[in-house]
């Protein structure tokens, strides 16, 4: 008897999960669809993003073979190209090539390159304040001081590892245009700073000890 009963309970079983797939056959054939259509698309974007990425590295590879060799024709546009990309790895070099080797002479063009990289690339924070620092750096021989303290703000406002760097880089600012008591300031922000890299802590060090005798 509790056998029949046992297969009796089976069978209504089965019969109900039997019915429930035929009452939304279409309601999972369409979930299921979407859930392979996701997966695809996930591994196609992934593949396309590679793909698009190799093209780059290929495009940034030619262009500085070419401009070491000497056939600089097309390099400029090529590099700017590459920046506008917006690649993580790729318009970084491409900015940085540019800069080194002088192939543009128009400071405007330049930061506008650098607001590219630092505004609409998706990159790494470290990475990204590194490219403010360099901004500074790059504007630091032409720029105001309220421009070029406007550049580092987000760096001496900030807990980053490159904090340092951009008060040295101030303080030099400075110290180059004998502005001794601002450039102080900046020298002495260093020495107070709990993760100042080591290396400019000691010359801020020295410069205090030397200009300063403290």
């Amino acid at each position: 008897m509790e056998e029949d009963i046992s297969i009796i309970n089976k069978n209504t079983r089965n019969e109900k999960i039997k019915n429930f797939f035929i009452n939304n056959k279409k309601q999972l054939i369409i979930s299921i669809s979407v859930i392979i259509l996701i997966i695809f698309g996930y591994f196609a974007y992934g593949d396309f993003k590679d793909k698009k990425r190799i093209k780059i590295a290929e495009k940034y590879n030619s262009a500085t073979i070419n401009y070491i060799s000497g056939n600089k024709a097309n390099v400029k546009k090529e590099l700017i190209e590459i920046i506008n990309e917006k690649d993580t790895a790729y318009s970084p070099l491409a900015l940085y090539f540019i800069i080194d080797n002088n192939i543009e002479s128009n400071n405007e063009e330049i930061n506008k390159y650098f607001d590219i990289l630092i505004n609409e690339v998706k990159l790494d924070k470290e990475i990204k304040n590194l490219i403010i620092f360099k901004k500074g750096l790059f504007n630091s021989d032409f720029e105001t001081e309220n421009n070029l303290i406007s550049i580092l703000n987000p760096l001496i406002n900030s807990k980053s590892v490159w904090k340092s760097h951009a008060l040295y880089l101030m303080a030099e600012y400075f110290y180059s245009k004998n502005q001794k008591q601002k450039a102080k300031e900046f020298y002495n922000q260093i020495i107070t700073l709990e993760n100042s890299n080591e290396n400019i802590k000691l010359e801020a060090q020295k410069k205090l000890r030397r200009d300063f005798g403290e």
